[in-house]
């Protein structure tokens, strides 16, 4: 499997997921993963990070992971080298010391020029895949926050620069549903929806990360979005990234 590295030192590797790679096993799909490739390629590093137990009560490692990304959402992701670095990104995740910047393309034109979401996230009541932000979700409600800006708009789509502030399983996803702007080609939370814009695949793109190191020094790193993705940008005249 051929992963893109954009950033890489003694700390950390920082890549641009592909879109339908998983990020580590979920003890379903037998299809290699993010922490697979990492594990071959820093053998070193393999039993960095923090098992995980599956419902099934297998136990998974999941070398690297810090953090992660919805098999359908492409972009910057950060995987650690170290037990010491692990631990170190993970409280700054915590703290929200860590910047994440997505792209988005969503159905719909929103009124606003930017905004903030801050529904709380649960479990859907219909679907065992799915997060909820209505009232009546399942399951422990868990703080979410989105913050957006609208960077231009067609007749039926809004592009969008997003920054979550927490990261909530799905949370663009649910979030910009809940606001009936569903990201486009979302086909678990906008199945009835059109793909198009030229998309294929779920138009959400992780595009920038800013992260503090141990060294103190703090490193930005920008993932270039997929090629269709780049060709639906020109639906949107003068929009930017």
């Amino acid at each position: 499997m051929e992963i893109p590295i954009l950033y890489e030192d003694e700390y950390v590797v920082v890549i641009n997921k592909p879109f339908g790679v998983i990020t580590h096993p979920d003890g379903h799909s037998q299809a290699e993963t993010i922490s697979d490739w990492f594990g071959k390629k820093y053998p070193q590093s393999v039993n960095v990070g923090e098992p995980m137990q599956l419902v099934s009560g297998e136990t998974i490692m999941r070398p690297g992971i810090v953090h992660r990304l919805d098999a359908e959402t492409t972009g910057v992701l950060i995987l650690a080298k170290t037990d010491v670095v692990h631990a170190f990104l993970k409280h700054t995740f915590q703290e929200h010391q860590i910047k994440k910047t997505y792209l988005a393309f969503v159905y719909g034109i929103l009124k606003e020029d930017k905004g903030i979401i801050d529904y709380l996230i649960g479990r859907s009541r219909k679907d065992f895949r799915l997060r909820s932000a209505q009232r009546k979700a399942k399951g422990t409600l868990r703080d979410a926050i989105t913050r957006w800006e609208k960077i231009a708009n067609t007749k039926e789509h809004s592009f969008v620069r997003i920054m979550p502030e927490t990261g909530r399983t799905h949370q663009i996803r649910v979030h910009f549903k809940a606001i009936h702007h569903p990201i486009v080609c979302d086909k678990l939370y906008a199945p009835k929806h059109p793909c198009d814009l030229g998309l294929s695949h779920l138009g959400l793109h992780a595009y920038r990360i800013i992260l503090p190191l141990p060294s103190g020094k703090e490193v930005a790193v920008i993932a270039p979005p997929p090629e269709d993705f780049m060709k639906a940008v020109n639906f949107f005249p003068g929009a930017t990234l």
